[in-house]
């Protein structure tokens, strides 16, 4: 647990597929305004406000919708090492500890100085051809290389540090974080990490004939993954794929930048928080 905080500029955003979102932040904004703090308001993907955000103008930024919103903010916010509060509009809200209906109380704690800061490390992602990096991105969940169109599996190399892993025939293989484990690669029967480690955590999807088991690497480890068939593609955190060839290569390592998250109470919140997620969903099972 990191030193208490207490921000002194707050933005507040909300995620614009949300329509109730918006009445959300103004309330929340009027709360600031009321408490002597001028916290502007306004969605997340308004240009000028991201601007302010990436300029240092602020130094929390609070995001009302779900966790694929907290993700878009996680990518703003990492470069400039601005903290993330973010309240659950939602259905999941793995990455949220506030929900929509108690937000007012995990204000008057945050400016009462209750509240702390949490790191979460990000993978930093690079599409190599041809020895050439055609592209490069940050991921706070998953970098994942799967296959595309078609229903063929994908063939895969893994390479850690350098040195062969295995091969895969498979729908396709996640290089996730700790934070990420609770995400795709959680449906896809990984293990859940603790959001402290530093750790990627490698998960094949529906492999055929092939290594079925997650591995957990050593913090610092680099993973390389090779294509060697057609038809695959290469998605960041859930957003539009890219097209992969035969022989590219996808290299995977712990980003420089780190999310940061404010956070209520104990460490333990995590663990809370995910049995709680957890029993809600076995409740909606049909029996």
């Amino acid at each position: 647990m990191s030193d208490i905080f207490i921000p002194k500029h707050p933005v507040v955003t909300a995620y614009p597929k949300m329509p109730e979102a918006f009445a959300e932040v103004a309330a929340m904004s009027a709360y600031f305004k009321e408490r002597g703090l001028d916290a502007p308001h306004g969605s997340i993907y308004d240009e000028e406000l991201r601007k302010r955000v990436r300029a240092g103008e602020f130094d929390l930024l609070i995001i009302a919708g779900g966790d694929g919103s907290v993700l878009r903010a996680g990518h703003l916010c990492a470069p400039s090492r601005v903290p993330i509060l973010g309240v659950n509009l939602g259905n999941i809200g793995f990455l949220i500890q506030v929900d929509r209906h108690e937000w007012r109380e995990y204000f008057d704690k945050l400016l009462a100085g209750e509240a702390w800061i949490e790191n979460r490390m990000m993978i930093h992602a690079e599409h190599i051809r041809a020895g050439e990096i055609v592209g490069s991105w940050d991921a706070l969940n998953e970098v994942v290389v799967g296959r595309g169109q078609t229903l063929r599996p994908v063939r895969l190399t893994a390479f850690v540090d350098g040195r062969q892993l295995t091969s895969y025939v498979a729908d396709g293989l996640i290089a996730a974080t700790a934070t990420g484990s609770t995400a795709y690669a959680l449906a896809a029967g990984g293990p859940i990490l603790p959001p402290e480690l530093r750790n990627i955590l490698l998960v094949p999807i529906a492999p055929h004939l092939s290594v079925d088991r997650a591995v957990v690497l050593a913090a610092g480890s680099m993973v390389g993954i090779r294509v060697d068939s057609e038809n695959a593609v290469l998605s960041i955190d859930g957003q539009p794929s890219i097209t992969l060839m035969e022989d590219d290569r996808v290299d995977v390592r712990a980003a420089q930048v780190t999310a940061q998250f404010v956070r209520f109470g104990d460490p333990g919140y995590f663990y809370r928080n995910l049995t709680a997620h957890m029993n809600e969903n076995s409740l909606r099972l049909p029996r």
